[in-house]
Order: C-alpha cells, then structure tokens, then sequence
C-alpha cells in the first residue's frame, strides 16, 4: 500500500496522528486505520518493549505505520511529535487524542498534590490545546480534517465524579474546547467531536467485539463488555468523510452502563 488510492469523493486516503496508540484503547484505533489504509503516527510514553510488539504484530501496515516516543504532558514533546509526523507523511488529517493521564486511587480534592492536578490538566487539556494549534493550519488549508477527543460518562453535562475531581474537570473542559473548535473551525470542513467510552478493563481495552461477546457481563444492561473495536468503530466513522454533518457532539460508548454512579 504507497498511500495513493482514493477513498469517496476522490481525496487521497490520509495520516492519522494518534496519541498513546500501542497500548489501551488506542491499540484498536491504530489499527482500524491502517486497515483502512490510512497512514498512521502513533506515540508511546515509556513502554518501548510493548511498541516494539505492536510494530511486529503490524508488520503487514509497516509502510503506514511510524511510532514515536512522547509524553503529552510535556510542550516540546508535542512540538517534536508533530514535526515528526509532518516530516513522515505531511500534515495530519486525523487528530485521535486518545493519550490522557488518569490516577487510578480513589481520594477526594484537597488530597491530590499540586503536581497530580497539573499532570492531569497538562495531559487531558493543555497537550490537546497544542495539537490543535500544530495541527489544525494545515487542515485548514486543505479544508478538511477530523479531530476526535476522549471523556468519560456524563462529561457532556459536567457531571461530578466522586474521587476523580483532577480528570473530571480536565475533560470536562475538554467538551467545551471540543464544541468551540467545532463552531469554529467548520468553514474550513473541519469536524470536532467526543467518545466517552464505559468502564472499558484490563484486556479489553485491547480486545475485538468478537472476544467480548464469548464472556457474558452481569454488569452491562447490553450484556458484554465494551472493547477497544467498539471505540475504534465509532471512532473511523466520525473521521469518513461523509460524516461531516455530525460534529461539536459528544458520543457515549458504555453499553447502558452508568459508570459514575456504579462506583460511588
């Protein structure tokens, strides 16, 4: 695959730029847009073994496929991300913020450290902040892109999170960033919008549809787990081209599970 076949409408199938895509959620992501033979850049933080990993098992998509080491929290790195992925494929027709901080103990406010809320805030609001600024220009100027940010259950209305005060809050600014830059941003064909997946564990972040309906989940009104295909899915069909009517929204992916009242 070189890239140059045309996908409806007769534009060039284009480069993703998805954060944290070796591992978690964002394993499926990757490699949905590979197989619809897109070009993909992708990050990992510090497991370099497991990208190592994912590289091999992607073998077959390895003209389309380029991992780079990076930490969203920090500035520069999304600046060396991005020049990195312009320098690999040109600019980015996809941006997937899928890469977001989350501190799994449970503890109220005024027990995080002030280094813990800025981690939190630099990884779910600030790093998207400046991705957009590297990458919409050139979406712009092509006129079409496709922006796509992560929340969690009941971030459309800000809900509160008991113990999760720091994430809450992050994405919860982030539904308004995704929204304002929907509005802003349409004249150029830009679309901006949101997946909050369920209570998506362990293996089944990684997982396809097909393993998660051999287990039988109580604990899901649909009955199984939700899995990381079930967010790439929703994900590439936000990001076709005729899915330009659907944008500032913001998309629950949980299965009838209520996550946040489920674990107060």
């Amino acid at each position: 695959m070189d890239g140059s076949f045309c996908c409806k409408g007769g534009r060039k199938l284009g480069h993703a730029l998805i954060t944290a895509g070796t591992s978690g959620l964002g394993r499926q992501v990757i490699e949905a847009f590979l197989k619809a033979g897109h070009h993909v850049t992708t990050t990992y933080h510090s497991n370099l073994e497991k990208s190592l990993q994912v590289k091999e098992d992607l073998s077959a998509y390895s003209d389309l496929l380029h991992i780079v080491q990076a930490d969203v929290t920090q500035k520069r790195d999304m600046e060396d991300l991005v020049d990195a992925a312009n320098k690999h494929q040109g600019g980015i027709d996809y941006l997937i913020n899928n890469a977001g901080p989350f501190i799994f103990e449970r503890k109220k406010l005024l027990d995080y450290s002030e280094e813990e809320w800025q981690e939190m805030m630099r990884g779910n609001l600030d790093a998207v902040f400046y991705l957009l600024k590297l990458t919409v220009p050139y979406m712009r100027k092509q006129k079409f892109g496709r922006i796509i940010n992560y929340g969690f259950q009941g971030a459309n209305s800000a809900s509160g999170w008991l113990y999760r005060s720091a994430f809450a809050a992050a994405k919860s600014g982030l539904v308004s960033l995704t929204k304002t830059i929907a509005f802003e941003e349409a004249e150029y064909k830009i679309t901006s919008n949101m997946v909050c997946p369920g209570n998506i564990m362990g293996a089944m972040k990684e997982a396809q549809i097909k393993d998660s309906k051999k287990i039988f989940d109580d604990d899901t009104p649909v009955g199984r787990s939700g899995t990381g295909e079930d967010i790439a899915r929703t994900i590439l069909f936000l990001c076709d081209d005729d899915s330009d009517m659907i944008t500032g929204s913001v998309f629950e992916i949980t299965g009838g599970q209520d996550v946040i009242h489920r674990y107060r």
